[in-house]
C-alpha cells in the first residue's frame, strides 16, 4: 500500500495530528491547559489508530505545545452520570498505546498532571523541561489514577509509585528524570532540540525492527496491563465512586470550595 508522504488531519478540534513518515505527531490542543475531555479522548484514539496501521510510521510523538502538556482529565467528566463513559474512553487510549508497536515519545512543557502525566508515563521515551510541573493529584479529589495505579510501579518502583499516588504531591521535571518518569530533563528552550535529535536517530532505524523490539521489550505486557486495568476500573466504579468522599471531592472542586471528608 502506498501512503501520502505527509498528511495533516484538520477535522480534529481538540488535537492536531500530522503524519510525515517515519513519524507521526499528535499535539493536544484544548486551551488553556489541554484538559483531556471526552471529545479529546475520542480524537486521541482515532489519531493513534490511524498511525498504528501504517507500516511506514515508526514513531508517535505526543506534545502539548510550548507552554503546557496537559492539566489532566476533565473533572466534570467524573460525575456519576459520565464517569463510566469517561473511564471507558480514556482507558481505550492506554490499551491501544500499551499494545502499540510504534516508539512512543512525549515532549513535556509546563503542567503534566493526572491523566496528562499518565499519558507521558506510558510513552517509551520522555523528554521533559526541567521546570515542568508533574504529579498525580487525584487523591486530593477523593479519587485515584487507575492507569498509574496499575503501571507506575513498573516505571519508578513500588515505593516511589506509592508515594506519588498516595500523597498526590507535585514535582518538577528534574525529579521526574530522577524518578525514571523521564529519560531526559533539559532547559525549557532545549526540549525541541533534544526531540529533533532523538527523532533523527530513530529515523535511521528500521520501522519493522523497532516494532518487533517493542513487542518483546516490556515485562508488563499488554495482557497483564489489561487485566490490572480492568481490576482497577472495577474498584473505581463499583467501590470508589459509591463513597460519599469521592462525590464530595469532585463536587467541592467543581464548586471551588473546601472539601469536607467524612470517611464514608
Amino acid at each position: 500500500m502506498r501512503y501520502p508522504s505527509c498528511v495533516s488531519t484538520a477535522a480534529f478540534t481538540r488535537i492536531s495530528s500530522h503524519v510525515n513518515p517515519p513519524g507521526a505527531r499528535i499535539t493536544l490542543h484544548n486551551p488553556p491547559v489541554n484538559v483531556i475531555d471526552i471529545p479529546m479522548m475520542e480524537q486521541l484514539s482515532e489519531a493513534v489508530s490511524e498511525a498504528e496501521v501504517r507500516a511506514d510510521i515508526a514513531t508517535i510523538v505526543f506534545t502539548g505545545g510550548d507552554k503546557v502538556f496537559s492539566g489532566g482529565v476533565d473533572i466534570a467528566a467524573h460525575t456519576p452520570d459520565r464517569v463510566d463513559e469517561m473511564l471507558r474512553k480514556f482507558h481505550a487510549i492506554f490499551r491501544a498505546l500499551v499494545s502499540s508497536r510504534k516508539v512512543l515519545v512525549a515532549a513535556v512543557h509546563g503542567h503534566c498532571l493526572g491523566g496528562g502525566a499518565e499519558l507521558a508515563m506510558i510513552c517509551d521515551i520522555v523528554i521533559t523541561s526541567e521546570t515542568a510541573l508533574w504529579g498525580f493529584p487525584e487523591i486530593s479529589l477523593g479519587c485515584f489514577p487507575p492507569v498509574a495505579a496499575v503501571a507506575l510501579a513498573a516505571v519508578v518502583g513500588q515505593k516511589q509509585a506509592a508515594d506519588l499516588i498516595l500523597t498526590g504531591r507535585k514535582f518538577d521535571g528534574l525529579e521526574a528524570r530522577f524518578l525514571g518518569l523521564a529519560n531526559y530533563a533539559v532547559p525549557d528552550h532545549q526540549v525541541k532540540e533534544k526531540l529533533d535529535e532523538l527523532l533523527a536517530r530513530l529515523a535511521k532505524l528500521s520501522p519493522s525492527t523497532l516494532a518487533l523490539t517493542k513487542k518483546s521489550l516490556y515485562a508488563w505486557d499488554s495482557m497483564h496491563f489489561d487485566k490490572g486495568l480492568a481490576r482497577a476500573e472495577k474498584i473505581y466504579l463499583e467501590e470508589l465512586m459509591r463513597t460519599e468522599d469521592a462525590r464530595e471531592g469532585i463536587q467541592a472542586f467543581l464548586e471551588k470550595r473546601d472539601v469536607h471528608w467524612t470517611g464514608k
